[in-house]
């Protein structure tokens, strides 16, 4: 029984979901106390608790202390098994944070899987569905995984109410890989995605999205959804180059002007800009359980943040690898070796 603290470092949900991650894939199973012991709302939230029953289910574990609120989970995984699974988080609640979660599993599955999810698709403090698909899954198809993110209908925060299809074929052993660069720039464009809200909106984040990055209309793009997906607005920088692709995102919230919805997205991809990175922290985040996976690989980053040194301690207590953070021509780089 591995244990773990989840007031350690970071001390988010992080924890958790890489702890889930892992237990179904090397069939250890763990404790961990101090849940989300940093947060304001310390615990299981809706979404966490759905990440939970979601690992529970495809690998049969036994499972204890799975509720709202609680701080203490005991987690018994059972064999993993592929197959169609609808998980409804029932409120805005992270549809890509649960799977997140469970993706990397199902790709040491018997058969292919199908994973409905219903929740929210574009809500603070997750990656949006278009994250996932253009960013994190592109590479993820160079270590060899075949993964395919279908967003049916977004669901932004507080109502939720989205609905996202993954299908995932299993994959013998992902391959090492390597992002050192990012090589030349392919395509720079933002969208404006609203429903239920004026298109006003869209054209003032756009404006200014494009005064700031010196970008012409044809790379400023409103996308106007049905108005029963909203009341949303949620704002996309997305820069693709030849080694990588980025997702900058930014949300539409009340008393928030549309101007500082756009110098928030513009601030993050600036970020990333000033240095020569291939990721950003946000991806590199992502990229670090499955190049533990594959046994070896790394990348250059924007910003190694505590979210990061706490989820590689979470890793090597189920994996026989070992991080390393350190700086490659002035830009940070993770990587990670077998140890």
């Amino acid at each position: 029984m591995i244990e773990l603290d989840g007031a350690a470092g970071e001390g988010g949900g992080q924890i958790l979901r890489s702890s889930l991650t892992l237990a179904m894939i090397t069939g250890r199973p763990f404790r961990i106390r101090q849940i989300r012991a940093r947060r304001a709302k310390p615990g299981l939230m809706r979404q966490h608790l759905v990440a939970v029953q979601a690992a529970s289910q495809i690998c049969g574990a036994e499972v204890n202390g799975a509720t709202v609120g609680s701080q203490e989970l005991e987690f018994v995984p059972g064999p993993i098994r592929g197959g169609d699974y609808r998980f409804a988080i029932g409120t805005a609640g992270s549809c890509t944070l649960v799977l997140q979660t469970v993706l990397p599993a199902l790709l040491t599955a018997d058969r292919p899987s199908t994973l409905h999810l219903s929740g929210g698709t574009h809500n603070p403090m997750a990656p949006p569905v278009q994250f996932l698909q253009r960013a994190f899954c592109r590479l993820l198809a160079e270590m060899g995984a075949q993964v395919d993110v279908h967003l049916e209908r977004f669901g932004f925060y507080p109502a939720g109410g989205g609905e996202v299809v993954a299908t995932v074929r299993p994959c013998a052993q992902l391959q090492p890989r390597s992002w050192m660069e990012r090589g030349e720039r392919k395509a720079a464009y933002a969208e404006c995605f609203i429903a239920g809200i004026p298109p006003r909106v869209a054209q003032r984040e756009l404006e200014c999205v494009g005064k700031a990055m010196n970008w012409g209309e044809e790379q400023l793009l409103a996308r106007r959804l049905p108005d029963n997906q909203g009341p949303g607005n949620a704002l996309m920088l997305t820069l693709e180059y030849a080694h990588t692709t980025e997702v900058f995102t930014a949300f539409g919230e009340k008393s928030v002007t549309a101007e500082n919805v756009a110098r928030q997205a513009v601030q993050r991809a600036r970020k990333y800009l000033c240095t020569k990175a291939a990721v950003s922290e946000y991806l590199g985040d992502q990229l670090m359980l499955p190049l533990a996976l594959a046994g070896g690989g790394g990348f250059t980053v924007d910003e190694v943040s505590m979210h990061a040194r706490t989820n590689a301690e979470v890793i090597e207590r189920f994996l026989p690898v070992r991080f390393e953070f350190g700086n490659m021509e002035g830009v940070d780089a993770i990587t990670v070796h077998a140890r």
